[in-house]
């Protein structure tokens, strides 16, 4: 799916995702004005990308390598309130040469609250440097991607 294509104000669906976790709102979380604070979801997010990549077979850095995000892009839709869990999904929408981008949501009571776009690059881990993803990974990347939900 190219996220990109979709109409303005698409919003994707739970169901969609092949990869989904939950975390809690915490007290913490909160700002002065009572709300989950937008830093929050952004560590909401991550949750949901580890979650994605720890779960058995979808791991994608072979030894010597690592993944590190180098963008991240939130669309804030509903505010969210403490107390209460969170949903989150996560697919894989593009795949580069060294790249991938993971299209996620977060979804409070059956809503979605938040989209975002986590573009990830994988690095040799002792020069730091970007690599060419292996055929495995992207391989493993393909099976992973967001269902269109058309």
């Amino acid at each position: 799916m190219n996220e990109q294509a979709k109409p303005a104000g698409h919003v994707p669906a739970l169901e969609q995702f092949p990869g989904r976790t939950h975390d809690i709102i915490r007290f913490g979380d909160l700002d002065p004005q009572g709300h989950v604070n937008n830093t929050v979801f952004a560590t909401f997010f991550e949750t949901g990308r580890v979650a994605f990549l720890r779960e058995p077979g979808n791991a994608l850095s072979p030894p010597g390598t690592t993944s590190v995000l180098a963008r991240l892009d939130i669309n804030f839709l509903k505010e969210l309130h403490w107390p209460g869990a969170v949903e989150i999904g996560t697919g894989v929408a593009e795949i580069g040469r060294s790249s991938f981008t993971f299209l996620q949501a977060i979804f409070h009571a059956g809503a979605c609250a938040a989209t975002g776009r986590a573009t990830m690059v994988m690095i040799d881990a002792a020069t730091r440097r970007s690599r060419p993803l292996p055929a495995e990974a992207v391989a493993r990347l393909e099976k992973l991607r967001i269902a269109s939900g058309e």
